[in-house]
């Protein structure tokens, strides 16, 4: 059936000419035109009504009324040039090592109580030199019988470190006697300058020259692959502290800079790592001539913008992807409450005026003028700048004074470090965990994952159980070659233990007194004995920690005791990781150093350290 026509609309729609059942979901305006430019002035009939409104309601009432649309700035920006290590010598900082790297470079653990580690960088140096000296001449065979990797002796205590756990064992007899031990030939070239790559060896008189050169090659390649300290003075990790600590400087028309961070252990530098410290003389008096340079910039300000704030457009629609409506805060997060005043109420009255300034510079503020769209110039002050109470400070990307710092210095500077804008982690070497054991009244320095001589890293646990059987297996070797009788049969169904083993891999610390002190005590790092079923009377040897983050002192030329302060363990523990990283610099060249991160540990511990107990054994028949 075709649908009628209808004529006239409005003449059908009174008479009900043509009834019907109509179901609408939304109505529409029809438009009458297709020029759309009066509809979009979005035309009010009583403009002064609206006026009267806002003034009735406060709205035309405001201090802050005059937008910002021009602002002259004078700085003066001085250059970072100063680095020193805690306890260690000044060096010339440069913004070619991103800083983090300088901080947390550690020297690479190659040797364990006595024997050779690092496997992996070993043979990479060894093929590395056999690589170099092929150039010259056939060399190889020479080099690899005076510079070898050594055979472990399985029946050698000290050689447990390689002989304890299969994977060592099986890599070490690999290479044993067929590859070259690089770092046997870096450490003799660098012991003495005098020395030579060829002492000792058969070369001819015409290479020399040319190993000479080489060796000076090997050595450079070597530091640049691995960011190392150059002294162990200038390690910036403080063991007694379980932290980072260093000082930067920069030379200023009345006097050097200097900035120091006395807990740094996050992994991430920035403003917030360092404080103002007057008091570092040791980098002001190595300080150079003042190289300031001054600036006046006039720059235009610009809103700020962020997600989900405010539009000022009535027909704009905020992003939904940031909901302040939906924050739910706490009535003592006040943080969390400024937050949302902040973006909901003040967002608008805030601008920023951008400007470039380089990486690794201190930059002060001396001056800023802002003028608004009614012509007036307004003198700028640092927030913060007052010499008020620190509780009534409100300053962002300033660093407090360690000393006696005037708030109007700290306030209007800005510290602008030279730091990698990503790092690379890699696999975790070492962690320990320091855990307070209030049954045993002692912390423990548990080794979660310990680096073996391969240079790979094996949970703690495990390597602590291989470690023992193989002592045990020394035990029982000698207890065979020498007819020793071992323990007699029981012959009673319970026996009196002195003391039980705790895991090997768990560390104690014992608290003792700081010296010339009576009352204040610190943390020192004890030794548990290892106590074999079958081990003749006072055999029992000290088990040693496994790990460098805490081997501290044990492997110098005269080793000494570790300390820790004892409020560095918290009652939830610490956490210590290390790894090596990896980043770039300004230049493009990839910078790997190994480094340590601390964080908060889970909670405490229990060791199951027990003394005086009666424990139950298997009684053995008489056979007669």
């Amino acid at each position: 059936m075709a649908r009628p026509e209808i004529r006239d609309i409005q003449a059908a729609m009174e008479d009900r000419a043509h009834p019907s059942v109509t179901l609408w979901n939304r109505l529409e305006g029809r438009p009458r035109t297709i020029n759309f430019e009066r509809a979009l002035r979005a035309e009010v009939r009583d403009a002064l009504w609206f006026l009267t409104r806002q003034w009735q309601a406060g709205e035309l009432r405001g201090d802050d009324a005059g937008t910002p649309v021009l602002a002259k700035i004078h700085l003066e920006t001085t250059r970072l040039d100063r680095y020193q290590a805690a306890g260690g010598g000044v060096e010339a900082l440069t913004d070619q090592v991103p800083l983090e790297a300088r901080v947390e470079r550690r020297p690479i653990p190659m040797v364990q109580a006595g024997r050779p580690v690092a496997l992996d960088i070993r043979l990479l140096m060894g093929r590395q030199w056999i690589k170099l000296v092929s150039r010259v001449g056939n060399y190889a065979a020479e080099y690899i019988r005076a510079y070898p990797i050594e055979h472990p002796d399985p029946h050698h205590r000290e050689d447990g470190v390689y002989c304890a756990h299969p994977q060592v064992w099986a890599a070490m007899t690999a290479v044993a006697g067929r590859r070259m031990d690089g770092a046997r030939l870096y450490d003799y070239l660098t012991g003495d300058p005098t020395r030579h790559a060829y002492d000792g060896l058969s070369v001819l008189e015409t290479h020399k020259s040319a190993i000479d050169k080489l060796a000076k090659k090997f050595i450079d390649w070597f530091e640049a692959l691995f960011l190392q300290p150059a002294d162990s003075r200038n390690d910036a990790w403080v063991p007694e502290r379980a932290e980072y600590q260093f000082a930067v400087s920069a030379p200023g028309k009345g006097g050097e800079t200097a900035y120091s961070a006395e807990e740094y252990y996050q992994g991430q530098l920035d403003w917030y790592s360092l404080d103002a410290d007057p008091t570092h003389m040791s980098l002001r008096a190595t300080s150079g001539a003042a190289t300031v340079t001054s600036e006046t910039r006039t720059l235009i300000p610009v809103p700020v913008r962020f997600r989900g704030m405010p539009d000022s457009r009535w027909w704009a629609f905020e992003d939904g992807r940031t909901n302040f409506g939906d924050v739910k805060p706490g009535t003592t997060d006040i943080a969390l409450l400024l937050l949302v005043e902040f973006g909901l109420v003040y967002a608008n009255d805030w601008s920023i005026v951008p400007f470039t300034v380089p990486s690794g510079s201190i930059v002060q503020l001396k001056g800023l003028v802002v003028t608004n769209v009614f012509g007036e110039r307004i003198w700028i002050t640092a927030a913060g700048s007052e010499q008020e109470e620190v509780r009534h400070r409100w300053r962002m990307f300033v660093s407090e004074g360690a000393g006696a710092v005037p708030a109007s210095e700290t306030a209007s500077r800005l510290l602008l470090l030279p730091t990698a804008a990503k790092m690379q982690a890699g696999p975790v070497l070492e962690e320990a965990g320091l855990a307070r054991d209030e049954m045993a009244n002692t912390v423990w320095g548990i080794e979660k994952t310990i680096c073996l001589a391969t240079g790979e890293g094996r949970p703690g646990g495990e390597a602590a159980t291989e470690f023992v059987a193989f002592h045990q297996r020394l035990v029982s070797s000698q207890q065979g070659s020498v007819g020793s009788p071992g323990s007699p049969p029981a012959k009673a169904s319970i026996r009196y233990e002195v003391m039980n083993n705790p895991p090997e891999n768990w560390i104690p610390f014992i608290p003792v007194h700081v010296p010339g002190d009576i009352r204040q005590t610190q943390l020192q790092r004890a030794r548990m004995p290892r106590l074999l079923p079958g081990g003749p009377p006072g055999s029992a040897a000290s088990v040693e920690p496994r790990t460098s983050l805490l081997r501290v002192g044990l492997d110098q030329a005269a080793p000494f005791a570790y300390f820790l302060h004892e409020e560095e363990v918290p009652r939830v523990g610490v956490r210590l990781v290390q790894s090596f990283r990896r980043t770039r610099g300004l230049d493009g060249r990839a910078v790997v150093w190994l480094g340590i991160n601390k964080e908060t540990g889970r909670s405490e511990g229990s060791s199951g350290l027990a003394f005086d107990q009666l424990s139950h054994v298997q009684v053995v028949a008489d056979a007669g």
